[in-house]
């Protein structure tokens, strides 16, 4: 059984949680450094940074000078698992268009905030997600970003037309600009859990 961790400072948290718990994994809601440490008889296979307002965790962790920023880099950058959706994405994000607002700058990516604009311009689409099969996953999009740029070494999972990226991986780092844990549908919850279960097998 893996354990996944879910920053849970503000935003949907609740809601990945008990996708991942319905799929088997054990989850565990984290709001202090010490829970991301890599020593600990309890550590965790994986993070999931939800969806919420980016400025607001941005306040509560100190434009991302907070110890669990570090703890969690640190942990990115040894190889565990990270999915961003939404506000996680922008986290993720090397570059916020525009902004000079904390980040975690672990993903290769460019992001756009609030793209499509305000809250009541949110909206839901079916989404062509190649790597999920058929068929089609019902998006919910609210006050999303956009991938505008990917590096080289990151793979584009998902569009809205031909330009606008809104679902791209980077090894062990998932982004999404969608909120998947407010479907029915737990296939990217699924896909996450794929990707934890290929690190687990790398690390031993």
């Amino acid at each position: 059984m893996y354990k996944i961790g879910i920053l849970a400072l503000q935003g949907n948290f609740a809601e990945h949680q008990h996708k991942l718990e319905a799929l088997g994994a054990s989850t565990v809601q984290v709001r202090y450094a010490h829970q991301m440490a890599d020593s600990d008889s309890d550590r965790l296979d994986a993070l999931v940074i939800p969806g919420g307002e980016s400025t607001a965790i941005a306040r509560l962790t100190d434009e991302g000078n907070a110890p669990i920023f570090g703890a969690i880099k640190e942990r990115a950058l040894a190889g565990m698992p990270i999915w961003g959706t939404c506000m996680g994405s922008i986290f993720l994000a090397k570059e916020i268009e525009g902004s000079s607002q904390g980040r975690l700058a672990l993903m290769d990516i460019k992001v756009r905030r609030n793209a499509f604009g305000p809250q009541k311009r949110s909206f839901e689409t079916q989404l062509s997600i190649p790597a999920l099969g058929e068929p089609d996953f019902h998006a919910v999009f609210i006050r999303a970003p956009l991938i505008v740029h990917v590096g080289e070494s990151v793979e584009v999972l998902a569009s809205l037309g031909d330009e606008q990226i809104v679902m791209a991986r980077q090894g062990h780092l998932l982004a999404s600009s969608f909120h998947p844990e407010m479907t029915d549908d737990a296939r990217v919850h699924q896909y996450f859990l794929s990707m934890v279960e290929a690190a687990k097998k790398i690390a031993v």
